[in-house]
């Protein structure tokens, strides 16, 4: 079964009612973690436009506060406690991260599988919590919005990537040609990767004085994401084991167990201002987990990376970066003291992965459009136009059949046996009749 990546793929723009005025009415669909942070980044520009925003936000969720939502916010009310929601989560990240990599390819296809239908299960709870709701249709049917905003990864049901993109008038792609490798893309797409990413602001106090105490060696950031709240206390003992090796401070946002062996270098924090710290001209160099938002901000500041991937898109946004030139991977699970620390030494000291990082930031920044404003053009496009089915390709009508060309083939296979046949039939025919005739004069 195909699935959408998170590594590739953000909105989903899809006409839902009429409405007239440049001024519109948006419905938001958003999924948690990094999707919410970059469609944040949509609202926030399409309101200060003017335009009216209604977000529909799950009961239990990790990261989307509807207390701090600034525009009109309708719960969908869950069937489970948030106990219940943050054990399946946590459940399904641990399997994911740890135990998938250590079964055989055909148990890793099942357990896979058990995964994804784990997802869509909780998805559809999400569906499901808005489809039951009569009065809540009722608003939202009463509102006429000219739009719905929606995330491919709230679908909720299994689908192929081709049906989704079937239901969609524009698809925004939260990535760029700095990123991606050349391909072929369909009309009703736009790449807006990075759209997140702005200049550096200064540090808070705490921040910038650790960093000034660094001198020349300069810092590094560190950070597994939001979704990684602490790791083993093996681990993040060879981890802060590794670190303490370099002359480099580092900024490590963890939260858990403060490992024995950190070095007198490396500062834990709850929170840190990435963006800001990238930004800084005595970063030299970035650990990561290879998220699709992390890796966009080392390129806006060109930062190289180590990269740690452990699940979902962040193998393949590694490999990209990697192929770049602006990266080098360590295995989370197998990764020594020594490999990190070996990691570490080949994107700080080696000029190779910073003259990339630093040619990847230049592409970034060589736009005629930012990609903000690419994004908000196209979701006003979508409203003013009432749609752009002009854009939509025409294989999304089509068939199963007709879509695999299957109707051609059978027909071009039906011709070349029509013509075998004919064929078979004048060669029997004609040894026939010049058998008999053959016959008949040795008679004679």
């Amino acid at each position: 079964m195909k699935t959408v990546q998170g590594c590739c793929i953000l909105f989903v723009l899809q006409l839902c009612l009429l409405h007239s005025g440049r001024m519109g009415k948006v419905l938001v669909w958003p999924v948690d973690f990094s999707h919410w942070i970059n469609l944040q980044v949509i609202l926030e520009e399409l309101h200060l436009r003017g335009h009216d925003i209604t977000v529909l936000v799950p009961s239990q969720n990790l990261l989307i506060d509807h207390t701090k939502i600034p525009y009109h916010v309708e719960i969908l009310q869950l069937s489970v406690t948030e106990e219940t929601f943050m054990e399946e989560f946590n459940t399904m990240l641990y399997e994911e991260i740890f135990e998938l990599p250590k079964l055989s390819w055909w148990e890793m296809q099942i357990k896979l599988a058990n995964l994804v239908r784990q997802f869509l299960l909780t998805s559809k709870r999400v569906c499901d919590s808005a489809i039951t709701n009569k009065e809540l249709l009722s608003r939202l049917q009463a509102a006429k919005f000219d739009i719905c905003i929606a995330d491919p990864l709230s679908c909720g049901k299994p689908t192929t990537l081709c049906e989704i993109m079937g239901k969609a008038d524009m698809w925004l792609f939260r990535s760029y040609w700095d990123f991606e490798f050349p391909q072929p893309y369909l009309p009703n797409t736009e790449f807006v990767g990075g759209l997140h990413c702005k200049p550096a602001k200064p540090l808070p106090k705490e921040f910038e004085e650790f960093v000034q105490s660094s001198g020349k060696d300069g810092v590094v950031v560190f950070t597994l994401g939001s979704m990684i709240k602490n790791l083993s206390e093996e681990k993040s003992n060879m981890i802060a084991s590794a670190l303490a090796q370099i002359p480099q401070k580092v900024l490590w946002r963890y939260t858990g167990k403060k490992p024995e062996t950190l070095g007198a270098n490396t500062q834990l924090y709850k929170w840190i201002p990435q963006n800001d710290l990238l930004g800084h001209p005595k970063t030299r160099a970035f650990i990561t987990h290879c998220g699709t938002n992390g890796i966009y901000e080392a390129i806006y500041h060109g930062v190289p990376m180590v990269g740690i991937p452990m699940f979902g898109d962040q193998h393949d946004n590694l490999a990209r970066m990697k192929a770049k030139g602006a990266a080098v991977e360590v295995d989370l699970r197998r990764m020594t003291s020594e490999d990190l620390l070996n990691a570490l030494k080949a994107v700080i000291n080696n000029p190779f992965y910073k003259e990339n990082a630093m040619k990847l930031s230049r592409i970034h920044h060589d736009q005629p459009v930012k990609p903000l404003d690419r994004a908000v053009f196209w979701v006003e496009f979508v409203m003013s136009h009432k749609g752009a089915k002009h854009l939509r390709p025409a294989f999304h009508d089509l068939t199963w059949l007709q879509h695999h060309s299957l109707d051609v083939i059978g027909f071009l296979i039906a011709c070349v046996a029509t013509v075998a046949f004919l064929v078979t039939k004048c060669c029997l025919f004609c040894c026939w009749k010049f058998g008999k005739t053959a016959k008949k004069k040795k008679r004679e």
